[in-house]
């Protein structure tokens, strides 16, 4: 679904990506782990298209980016912090959406199941403003999977979200992988992405220190959760 070869991203004199090769199978869900600072923002903004390499290239579903934005279409953003327009209500900016997007006319089948899990249905009459974080965190959720998008890129998902509902989501995200669709996930929460990923890529000072299947890390470091395996590859990678 993605493949990145020889990514490179410097921001003044600081190179925050330096020579990342990675691949992501679709049908998969990925997590992209990492110290603060350390590039996973930038990977993902780049795979976006919001920010533009300064060498390399980065494919996605078979198109280059750089050649056409229409691959975004196809891709599902979550956002750690949404940014909506606080005058709208949630069913104005849903609405809002479909029309952009052309609704049904664009050819893309509309996904609102998150809606009624999410027992969505009295706020979405309510300014944004008025919403609680976590009701707004839902809303993002909501948009993310609403165009029915093969890849699905979701930066912090369940933050602020309350048990339950963060049940709920991770439901949705493992029926809609078992589905074919690919996530990409950035999370501090490794319990989580424990619960949820297939593959973990650990990303430290710029570069790829691990890619490979959760269970494979967990057995080459002789750790017993994910937490403790990606403590183990920080702390070799400090020594």
């Amino acid at each position: 679904m993605i493949n990145i070869a020889g990514l490179t991203k410097r921001y003044g004199a600081h190179e925050v990506l330096r020579g990342i090769d990675l691949e992501i199978a679709p049908g998969r869900v990925a997590a992209i782990v990492g110290p603060n600072g350390t590039g996973k923002t930038t990977l993902i903004k780049a795979v976006l298209g919001l920010v533009r390499p300064d060498a390399g290239t980065i494919t996605v579903d078979g198109n280059v980016i750089g050649e056409d934005c229409g691959y975004r279409a196809r891709i599902g953003y979550m956002p750690q912090i949404p940014r909506f327009p606080q005058n709208l209500t949630g069913a104005e900016l849903l609405a809002m959406l479909r029309d952009m997007r052309g609704g049904e006319r664009g050819g893309q089948a509309i996904d609102e199941e998150l809606i009624g899990r999410f027992q969505l249905g009295n706020q979405l009459a309510k300014p944004v403003r008025t919403l609680s974080g976590g009701t707004q965190q839902k809303l993002n959720a909501v948009m993310a999977f609403l165009f029915s998008p093969n890849l699905l890129i979701l930066d912090e998902p369940t933050a602020g979200l309350d048990p339950a509902s963060s049940a709920v989501f991770k439901d949705k995200i493992l029926a809609e992988r078992d589905a074919g669709r690919t996530f990409v996930l950035s999370s501090h929460f490794m319990n989580e992405l424990e619960e949820l990923a297939d593959d973990v890529v650990f990303l430290l000072e710029g570069r790829v220190q691990y890619r490979g299947p959760v269970e494979e890390l967990m057995r080459s470091t002789r750790q017993a959760n994910l937490g403790r395996a990606i403590s183990f590859l920080m702390m070799k990678g400090a020594a």
